[in-house]
């Protein structure tokens, strides 16, 4: 839509010669290369693109007024090739002091310095902002992967460490008695029996073992921590209000909310005293919300390990913990869902 200004003045001027229309059709095949030529190539080379499109601007502001269109397209540019904001408003100023020393030092026409700088000023600040907003979400995208990833990290490290525990005592007690039972199965066929008998006592148990360590290795589903919740709170006598909207949630962050919930409730029934008891899962601007009321005595002030565990948890997401205990006790957690970023260019 922009380009098209370059093509006004050859396309409205009758005078337009061949001249002309080849200079136009250069500058524009340049330009196009230089365009396209910005998305691929790394820093330093997006600095001289911006200074190419910069000079075909004022260069040709004197041939053709519409070639203001090339200070529009550097000023879009800018906050994407400048990586912080505050240097990303300085380019943007040079940019338009640059067009007006043109127009006053050597009389640029109007055409061309008025559209470069309200256009100019226009497109830069804004892309400026969608541009920090997007920088900021692949920030919070690349902390949340890192979490995760040590989230796994750390319970592989769980796993190889109960697994070498369970397996280390039961294979060196099943070798010890399987050597045993071949040695008494001639002397003594009944204590061979036995222990045979044990062998597999021993198996049994340590499958049981083994199931019970990989069954922290899954993730926690959410819907079935609110079901659980629901029937934990109905065994201690406290009435049960829900409510829950779908929520895109990644595995990790589910996991979290789920464990959290599995807290807040555990110490409701522990501390509270309560009768009631509300759990409210949703969304506001952008972020999850989780809530847990209850109409308890409330009243303590001092955070406890459980309490403790759930801020550092819901921080770890970059979220947020607000707790107040003056009428029973209230616990809202608020973590942003990274949606994914679209660019804008």
């Amino acid at each position: 839509m922009f380009l098209a200004f370059f093509f006004s003045k050859p396309i409205l001027n009758p005078g337009t010669t061949t001249r002309d229309w080849l200079v136009t059709l250069s500058v524009t095949s340049v330009f196009l290369f230089v365009y396209f030529l910005m998305f691929w190539v790394a820093q330093p080379w997006k600095y001289l693109l911006l200074g190419t499109l910069v000079a075909m601007g004022l260069g040709l502001a004197h041939i053709n007024p519409g070639s203001c269109v090339f200070i529009i397209y550097a000023a879009s540019f800018v906050p994407w090739v400048i990586n912080n904001s505050r240097w990303a408003f300085v380019a943007i100023g040079t940019l338009a002091t640059l067009v007006l020393l043109d127009a006053l030092l050597f009389h640029g026409p109007p055409e061309f310095w008025i559209p470069s700088l309200v256009v100019s000023l226009g497109v830069g600040i804004s892309n400026i902002h969608f541009a920090e907003r997007k920088r900021t979400d692949q920030r919070l995208h690349l902390a949340n992967e890192e979490i995760e990833h040590l989230a796994k990290v750390a319970e592989r490290e769980r796993i190889a460490r109960d697994l070498h525990d369970v397996l280390g005592h039961t294979l060196s007690l099943i070798i010890v008695k399987s050597t045993l039972a071949a040695k008494l199965l001639d002397k003594s066929p009944q204590r061979a029996r036995q222990e045979i008998a044990d062998i597999e006592k021993v198996s049994r148990e340590a499958m049981a073992e083994i199931r019970s360590t990989l069954r922290g290795y899954t993730t926690y589903k959410l819907v079935d921590e609110i079901q659980r919740a629901k029937a934990t709170l109905a065994s201690a006598g406290i009435s049960v209000e829900s409510e829950a909207v779908e929520v895109n949630l990644s595995p990790a962050q589910e996991s979290i909310v789920a464990l959290i919930m599995r807290e807040a409730v555990t110490n409701v029934v522990r501390h509270s005293q309560a009768r009631r008891c509300r759990l409210n899962l949703g969304t506001n601007n952008g972020n999850c919300v989780v809530q847990i009321d209850d109409d308890g005595r409330g009243g303590f002030q001092v955070e406890g390990n459980g309490v403790r565990g759930m801020r550092e948890r819901i921080e770890a997401l970059g979220g947020n913990l607000a707790r107040d205990t003056a009428q029973g006790t209230k616990l809202k957690f608020e973590f942003p869902l990274n949606p994914p970023s679209t660019g804008k260019v």
